[in-house]
């Protein structure tokens, strides 16, 4: 049985007691939000949604693991194995789901009239499920044999019963780790977003820039909105970017570099921005997003100051902020009229 916590023990328990928390609270009101208000039921908060699943399991999941982690716990190894993968399936799962959102917005952008029939429903629930798919078989792969247990019994470091002390690099390999993770389906997405999100801005600035013709319709409504949105989203990618990647530069150190040494401080920090990651989406979006600020607050002020639904104050400029239209440069058909007014979020 693990002895004494340590006071850098104690303090990164608490911490990640807080962040499991409000990631909870926080990643259940971004779904609440989604099913009351219908403005939000799109294909992009389609997205958000499986993101916010995945956030919700780290802070339901994943980190009360990793509390049992640092103490030290005796286990066998493929149940500690089975910890370290689950960690790295909701990892994944939020990387492919920042893709999706990032793909979306640029096909929002780049064909508004026949975005509606490119992104049916349909099709943007098969991009969650096989999303979730390729996270499950990217995290899994250790399970499969790709993991640290020759290496173990080799030098001896377990016995026939294969009990060890569960630690994330003594069960998963670094190799695995830094080239098949990292290198493969970790900074490749993160660079193809970066590349996405700056065509996004390019076209959208480009739009904004052109001279407004004489059509009765104002493109700046519709490119303006699309600008903001995008850079939420794209606040959302950095800091997930600035989470995630301390943790795999020291995976890389420990591979590339096995005498170096890294202070256990580096690690708790390190372990600590990958989970608050969780937690800063909702805030992200109540403070960016003003649908989802008028949805938590009718949450707030609804289930939770306990006023009633018929008296809160109504909000029309939602209503109104989607049915944008976007004008073309000669005369649009009522039709393409219509689908542009249903695109604009």
């Amino acid at each position: 049985m693990p002895g004494v916590l340590s006071p850098a023990q104690a303090l990164y328990i608490g911490m990640e007691v807080a962040i499991a928390v409000f990631s909870v609270l926080g990643n259940v009101m971004v779904v609440w939000a989604v099913k009351i208000n219908r403005s939000l039921r799109d294909t992009t908060f389609c997205f958000i949604v499986s993101l916010a699943l995945a956030d919700i399991a780290v802070g339901a999941l994943v980190i009360p693991l990793a509390i049992t982690i640092s103490i030290g716990l005796q286990t066998h190894f493929y149940s500690c194995l089975l910890v370290a993968c689950t960690v790295l399936v909701l990892t994944q799962s939020s990387i492919l789901a920042l893709l999706a959102i990032a793909i979306d917005r640029y096909l929002r952008v780049k064909i508004p009239t026949s975005y509606k029939r490119v992104v049916t429903p349909r099709r943007a629930g098969a991009a969650v499920v096989a999303c979730w798919t390729v996270a499950f078989i990217v995290g899994l792969t250790p399970m499969l044999g790709w993991n640290n247990l020759q290496r173990l019994q080799e030098n001896g470091s377990i016995g026939p019963d294969l009990v060890i002390t569960c630690q994330f690099e003594t069960v998963i390999s670094m190799e695995y780790m830094v080239y098949f993770n990292f290198f493969g389906w970790v900074l490749p997405p993160l660079l193809l977003m970066v590349l996405i999100y700056a065509e996004i801005f390019y076209m959208i600035h480009r739009q904004l820039n052109k001279k407004v013709s004489a059509s009765h319709a104002d493109p700046s409504k519709y490119y303006d909105k699309e600008l903001k949105l995008a850079k939420s989203l794209a606040l959302v990618l950095f800091l997930f970017a600035l989470s995630w990647l301390p943790l795999h530069i020291l995976n890389c150190i420990t591979l590339f570099c096995p005498d170096c040494h890294k202070p256990m401080f580096l690690i708790y920090i390190a372990i600590l921005l990958t989970h608050g990651n969780s937690a800063v989406n909702p805030v992200v979006y109540a403070f960016r997003i003003k649908k989802f600020r008028t949805a938590f607050l009718k949450i707030w002020k609804q289930y939770f100051c306990c006023k009633d639904a018929a008296a809160l104050p109504s909000q029309p400029s939602e209503r109104m902020d989607s049915h944008i239209e976007l004008p073309r440069p000669e005369k649009p058909k009522k039709m393409e009229e219509q689908e542009m007014q249903q695109n604009a979020i």
